[in-house]
């Protein structure tokens, strides 16, 4: 507080800006520079346009991408011992309790994703499994970004889930709660 008055006080003396003085508003403490503040639109007609789809976006890209993780995880369930030469050869042994787990993250975590039921951690663990293929795709298969595009992309929108949690449109919250 005292080093402030000192510095606000410099900056008066010091300061003439169009010939009057120039003296910034002190700042409270309690104000919090950091806070998020939505940029001003630049069409403020379109704002009207945007805001009834603002949750409806968010509910479809949750669906969509739990759906079509299960898609990818169904192969996976049906056979849930054929990807054991696989997750083994990226080290994970026993491929026997790995290839059982990789299965069932892929196909029930995107369920769970799809209707809005445990969110952050079906979204967290799904997120770890697309890591691994990230791995996969971009050092043991030596494809570099090429191959592990995909994944990253599937990874970013894993992470956003497993952060923010689900929306109204979920089973979360038609519960009340969420982890």
């Amino acid at each position: 507080m005292f080093l402030e008055g000192a510095v606000l006080r410099r900056r008066v003396t010091a300061g003439r800006r169009g010939g009057k003085f120039f003296c910034p508003e002190p700042r409270s403490h309690s104000q919090d520079r950091y806070r998020y503040q939505p940029a001003r639109p630049i069409f403020p007609a379109l704002q009207r346009l945007y805001r009834p789809f603002d949750t409806m976006v968010e509910t479809v890209l949750r669906v969509v991408a739990g759906a079509l993780l299960v898609t990818h995880g169904f192969g996976k369930i049906t056979n849930p011992f054929g990807a054991v030469g696989m997750v083994e050869s990226l080290g994970f042994y026993p491929g026997v309790f790995w290839s059982p787990l990789l299965a069932a993250t892929e196909f029930f975590g995107g369920i769970l994703v799809a209707i809005g039921l445990f969110t952050r951690p079906a979204a967290f663990a799904s997120m770890i499994v697309l890591l691994v293929t990230i791995y996969f795709h971009g050092i043991v298969k030596a494809e570099g970004l090429a191959g592990a595009e995909t994944s990253i992309l599937w990874a970013a929108i894993f992470l956003s889930f497993a952060v923010r949690g689900s929306n109204a449109q979920s089973v979360d919250a038609k519960l009340g709660r969420q982890i």
